[in-house]
């Protein structure tokens, strides 16, 4: 009995030595507060707009953001693939967003930075940070406010730590978040495929310098210019060019990452427009010498960025004159993911003033989708619809018709498409066939009680529309889009409507940028 207590007692010592002796894994602290802010937005950001979200996550805490985010093909879901790749614990916090409306009011930014800087602070000790902020974010009192989460976060773990931040190809990137920062990376393509692929990144980069393999310095260029979202697309010219000269100068070992964000128009900070930042292992002189040169190319590129698209009228009948659908048009005015109010009517007006048929347009009016519900399945509808949020997306407009269907407006989109959003929410929602259509050729109208980013065809799928066989597909976009609906589109029109994401510069008083800048005359 003796001898046999001997050997299970060398067994257990000689299992705690191993395991004893096996490296600890490093501490990542994961969090983030995504806001894409429109200035020009009168409705202002409250907390429970983060929590609602928009028809995408909300706000998640702790190992919620695991659960929401694993299946997903986001950027979150990226940090938490690369973290397993690479050997690093996740300690997740905070995950807000993404939202996208006008300024975050002083409460909501106060109340989200402090949750999620004393979530970092009340978890085990940490090696490092890795935050999501998608780089547009104003609040009041804080003209870049994603630079002073980064502040605070810096105020309470110091600045030896390493705090890595992945922004949206959309970010306006300041000096300050650069100086704040270990590495910044934001993505690279636009409509975002990449969400996942600059959090994986990100958490490699984490991984390597936390094990003291690579010193990140890092340098950015701003140019002297806004780059019109309308050429933002960087699968084609004028921005795929540069999108991959930065793909390509990360071939080098001894550049860790390169990003060329395009900006972000509607903020009218001083931050505002595209930017080059290069980061190297350790290199100064080389991550300047990128970065001026990536900056050179866009300023470069300005002789490409004349704005010739036709307004809702003339893209109406542009649509109806093609010979085969569907036909996209990009209501750019009312851009949703650009923080606009879903609500827009210039489209809905011209394409019932001109009499189209086979149309679906999507409008975010609780009132309307409730009279729909009010009314039931064939029930009559006749309803004002739609501009009721603001005066800066169109008047109301009057729609016949009968309810066709009615939804719980829940939708997933398995496919990675703009920002890797997976499990979607619209809320209770009601399609009516618009009066005047027939059998062969029915003009939709779908009616969301919320705001909800058009990234995924399953929005029309899940409520009975099949997009490829209607005639027009009106979309509240610009470039995001894209990613899901150029494979049913027999062609894409951006057209030039108001709202608060018009495209022109000239509808918006820019009281806030730097003077002078290329593109806002």
């Amino acid at each position: 009995m003796v001898r046999i207590a001997v050997v299970l007692l060398s067994l257990a010592f000689s299992l705690a030595s191993s395991l004893s002796s096996q490296p600890r894994k490093p501490v990542i602290g994961m969090g983030g507060i995504v806001h894409e802010t429109n200035t020009f937005n009168p409705r202002k950001t409250t907390v429970k707009d983060f929590e609602e979200g928009i028809g995408v996550l909300g706000v998640l805490r702790g190992d919620e953001i695991i659960r929401e985010s694993a299946n997903a093909q986001n950027t979150t879901t990226g940090f938490i693939e690369g973290a397993a790749q690479y050997g690093l614990t996740l300690h997740p916090t905070l995950m807000a967003g993404p939202q996208t409306i006008g300024t975050v009011t002083r409460e909501a930014f106060e109340s989200l930075t402090t949750e999620l800087v004393t979530r970092l602070q009340s978890g085990p000790k940490l090696d490092g940070i890795l935050l999501f902020l998608h780089g547009t974010m104003v609040a009041e009192g804080f003209p870049h406010a994603d630079a002073e989460v980064v502040r605070r976060v810096r105020a309470a773990f110091g600045r030896a730590i390493p705090v890595m931040v992945v922004h949206d190809y959309h970010a306006n990137v300041s000096e300050e978040i650069v100086e704040l920062t270990t590495a910044l990376i934001t993505y690279k393509e636009c409509p975002h495929l990449d969400a996942k692929d600059r959090g994986v990144q990100a958490a490699k980069l984490m991984a390597d310098t936390v094990a003291g393999r690579v010193k990140p310095v890092q340098a950015m260029v701003k140019p002297p210019m806004i780059f019109n979202i309308i050429f933002q697309n960087t699968y084609a010219p004028p921005y795929k060019p540069i999108t991959d000269a930065s793909k390509e100068l990360e071939k080098n070992p001894k550049v860790l990452a390169a990003s060329v964000p395009g900006g972000y128009q509607w903020s009218d900070i001083p931050a505002m427009g595209p930017a080059a930042i290069v980061v190297t292992d350790g290199d100064a002189a080389l991550a300047r010498r990128e970065a001026e040169r990536l900056s050179g190319m866009l300023w470069a590129a300005r002789d490409k960025l004349a704005l010739r698209i036709p307004d809702p009228a003339g893209a109406v009948r542009m649509a109806m004159a093609e010979p085969k659908g569907p036909v996209v048009l990009m209501d750019t005015g009312d851009n949703i993911g650009g923080g606009t109010a879903g609500d827009s009517t210039f489209i809905l007006a011209e394409l019932l003033k001109q009499k189209a048929k086979g149309w679906v347009v999507i409008i975010a009016d609780p009132g309307a989708a409730e009279a729909a519900f009010k009314a039931g399945i064939n029930g009559a509808f006749d309803q004002q619809v739609g501009g009721k949020t603001d005066n800066l997306h169109g008047d109301r407009v009057r729609v016949r018709g009968r309810v066709k269907t009615l939804t719980d407006g829940r939708f997933l989109e398995p496919q990675i498409r703009h920002g890797g959003g997976r499990y979607w929410d619209m809320g209770p929602s009601a399609v009516i066939e618009v009066e005047g259509s027939t059998r062969d050729e029915a003009s939709y109208l779908l009616l969301t009680p919320k705001r909800v980013i058009p990234f995924s065809l399953h929005q029309l799928v899940s409520v009975g529309i099949y997009p490829e066989r209607q005639r027009i597909l009106a979309v509240k976009g610009t470039i995001a889009p894209r990613a899901a609906y150029e494979p049913v589109a027999s062609r894409i029109i951006e057209v030039d409507s108001g709202g608060a994401a018009a495209v022109n510069p000239k509808r918006f008083q820019y009281k806030n940028v730097r003077p002078g800048l290329f593109g806002l005359e």
